[in-house]
């Protein structure tokens, strides 16, 4: 087991002479630019408050601001969020990696649905794409949210998806309504791609709505100016969403919704030879790919029926409620020919059906609120995999994971929100976790002997302590502590998958639980005309479960509790609109840690960089707005320093993304404009990198595309 590590130097000093002069340049908000209402969030606490009064840092991300900023993937759409490194193994595949962390240690919900399986693998994973940013219409992300109100995997932040709907609530009281819109998108790079989405709503002001969307996506390979056409990136895509809103009383609601995605021939660029020819960029370079194909095919889909509602009566014992019954499938193939590598074809499948059930309360109780609540996920996993030489000389069954197995996750929650004083809000939270693993069939770590079926059962208790105070009608202070973990899940415990370059990632089930500790202090400042964010965190990890090396200079790595890590960084948003036409406004985020874990089992252990942290990076954006509202046009420029906080040894295990000497810095610039030609029909246009600059964000499969045009017209009815 790694030992503790010793924390941080002072942060503030180390920032301060790194940033000063970029903090100068990049000091102002993307997501508050356009929109100076304070907008009521509930992901934060479960229960509807203001986002300026949460004990959390957060982003606030609508519909309008993805399709102005023509965001392709929900990934993308977290890209000019401060501490989010959007890292892309494909670019049919996203992995946020947010405060540090990505994959399983961030949760993401859809309509408070959890989507994180007990599937997800180490590292980034593609399933954050399968969510079409056509259907949201806005997000919440919560950083460092800890465990206590959602479980599992909330370590680097929580991201809450809230999808389309008739809002049949906001209409004229019984009054019949019918409406819809029709899009469409061309983005002329490499190949070009064509987005379309139609969208139809219709249902009785006050008593019930219908919604349904349908988007299809063609998207072409894109290029750079470097590598040129970056063969296999394109790929095909289909969406849909629907829901039925029923008001059951005037204050309780009956929601059913699905929504459905299916992806085809998503290519993982980096490890195919006939695609990636390598990359070089200032004397920085990555290897080209080694194997003929490495294809994912992935589809998903969501279903829940929700009642929920308020008692509008005084004294009420439960003040709110909301009880949710989910469904999900999905299924997700990927094909590997790793000739002329290794001359072996591999197949994998895994199959997953998720049952959730998620009650949520809310009671007055003395001088405060209290929410709680329990939650339960059930899993079904169908796996099945092969590896054979192309000759057919050989075949062997390899399995992604144990196949017909099940994993439960059980939890109940309490947070207390109490208000000694108009200016402060205290909040505590506990949250008490049981999950279950019943594994199926799996083979040893040689791959050679199949297991017997067993059980492993883990569980957690957590708590949070926060706080905000209302310094004046501007300015508001936040910050506390919260505990979060990871149990363990199937890909941990029985995990037979490629990793980084195509290193074989074994499982163990011998590891145990993750465990995490963040503190945070941050402030907002709140006008007519100004809004600003600064927040500093700290996290700490033990017993994280990491891949480590059977044997000294081994490729294959198995799963153990032998990483001890922290990460600390700083953040800093703002807006300011100088003239009613006219707003400023960016970001600029930094930061800085370090891990241990053993050389390979029974060595030596190692302190060196937390692998993909962010480098500095920042934004700054200024928009014009005609005085009808009519036209605006938008400039932003999105820059980032060179990120070298890696080992040689770290980069050589993964060079067909990460660069020698690290992933070389960037400035790349954009211009969005957009007309609203009357109340039926809008027009929008951009240049994306207009100076066609070369880069990659770090830890990427590919490079960002070169200089881009995106041409949109939207007409409503």
């Amino acid at each position: 087991m790694a030992r503790a590590l010793s924390g941080p130097p002072f942060i503030t000093t180390i920032f301060m002479n790194k940033t000063t002069s970029f903090i100068l340049l990049v000091a102002s908000s993307p997501v508050m630019a356009q929109n100076f209402i304070e907008p009521l969030v509930v992901t934060a606490s479960r229960t509807e408050e203001s986002a300026n009064r949460a004990a959390y840092t957060m982003a606030f991300i609508d519909s309008d601001f993805i399709r102005e900023n023509t965001r392709r993937t929900l990934p993308d759409a977290l890209q000019y969020t401060p501490g989010v490194l959007v890292q892309k193994t494909a670019n049919g595949h996203g992995s946020p990696f947010i405060r540090g962390f990505t994959g399983r240690q961030n949760l993401l919900l859809v309509d408070g649905v959890r989507m994180n399986n007990s599937t997800l693998r180490s590292g980034p994973v593609q399933y954050w794409n399968t969510v079409d940013p056509l259907s949201i219409d806005h997000m919440e992300l919560i950083k460092s949210q800890g465990s206590v109100l959602y479980g599992s995997d909330a370590v680097g932040g929580t991201l809450n998806v809230f999808s389309k709907s008739s809002d049949f609530r906001e209409r004229p009281a019984d009054q019949p309504y019918f409406g819809g819109s029709s899009s469409y998108e061309f983005r002329a790079n490499g190949q070009g791609s064509h987005i379309g989405r139609l969208e139809t709503e219709a249902g009785v002001g006050g008593k019930f709505g219908v919604w349904l969307g349908l988007s299809a996506k063609d998207y072409g390979d894109i290029e750079d100016s470097s590598v040129g056409r970056m063969k296999g990136t394109g790929y095909p895509e289909q969406d849909l969403d629907f829901r039925v809103d029923w008001a059951v009383t005037p204050d309780s609601t009956l929601t059913f919704a699905t929504n459905y995605v299916n992806q085809d021939g998503i290519s993982r660029w980096h490890r195919t030879i006939n695609n990636n020819p390598g990359w070089y960029h200032d004397g920085h370079s990555t290897a080209p790919g080694k194997w003929t194909t490495d294809d994912f095919d992935q589809e998903r889909s969501l279903s829940y029926l929700r009642y929920a509602g308020e008692n509008p009566n005084a004294g009420a014992a439960i003040k709110c409620w909301n009880a949710t019954l989910s469904f999900q499938k999905s299924a997700d193939s990927e094909f590997q020919n790793r000739n002329p590598a290794e001359n072996s074809l591999r197949g994998s499948n895994i199959n997953l059906e998720t049952i959730g059930l998620d009650v949520t309360l809310e009671s007055e109780i003395g001088p405060g609120t209290l929410v709680y609540g329990v939650d339960f996920y059930h899993d079904d996993v169908d796996s099945s995999g092969y590896k054979k030489k192309t000759n057919g000389s050989s075949y062997q069954e390899v399995l992604p994971v144990a196949d017909d197995s099940q994993y439960d996750l059980f939890g109940i929650f309490a947070q207390y929100i109490w208000k000694p004083t108009d200016k402060l809000e205290i909040t505590a939270g506990t949250r008490y976790t049981f999950a279950e693993a019943s594994l199926g069939r799996f083979y040893n770590s040689a791959g050679t002997v199949l297991q017997p079926s067993q059980s492993q059962v883990w569980d957690s208790l957590v708590g949070a302590l926060r706080a905000s105070y209302q310094l004046t009608s501007d300015w508001n202070l936040y910050g506390g502590i919260s505990q979060s973990f990871r149990a363990p899940n199937l890909d941990d415990l029985t995990g037979n998958m490629s990793a980084k370059s195509g290193s074989p990632s074994l499982g163990s089930t011998d590891v145990d639980s993750e465990k995490y500790l963040t503190y945070e202090i941050g402030t907002r400042h709140t006008t007519k005309n100004t809004a600003l964010g600064f927040a500093v965190f700290y996290t700490d990890a033990s017993d994280a479960i990491t891949g480590v090396p059977i044997i000294s200079g081994s490729a294959t790595t198995i799963n153990a509790n032998a990483s001890s890590a922290y990460i600390y960084g700083v953040e800093l948003e703002g807006s300011w609109r100088f003239h009613p036409e006219w707003t400023l406004s960016g970001f600029t985020a930094w930061q800085d840690g370090r891990t241990e874990s053993p050389l390979f089992i029974g060595g030596p252990v190692v302190d060196k960089p937390m692998p993909r942290q962010l480098p500095l990076t920042g934004s700054v954006s200024l928009r014009w707005t005609h005085p009808s509202t009519k036209y605006w046009v938008e400039g932003r420029v999105l820059a980032a320093t060179t990120e070298d906080r890696i080992t040689a040894g770290d980069q050589a295990a993964d060079n067909q993304r990460v660069p020698t000497g690290g992933t070389p810095g960037y400035v790349v610039a954009s211009l969005h404009a957009g007309w609203r030609v009357n109340d039926h029909l809008d027009l929008t246009c951009g240049v994306e990198n207009l100076t066609d600059q070369d880069y990659r964000n770090h830890g990427s499969g590919q490079n960002e595309p070169g200089l881009t045009g995106v041409f949109g017209a939207k007409v409503k009815w």
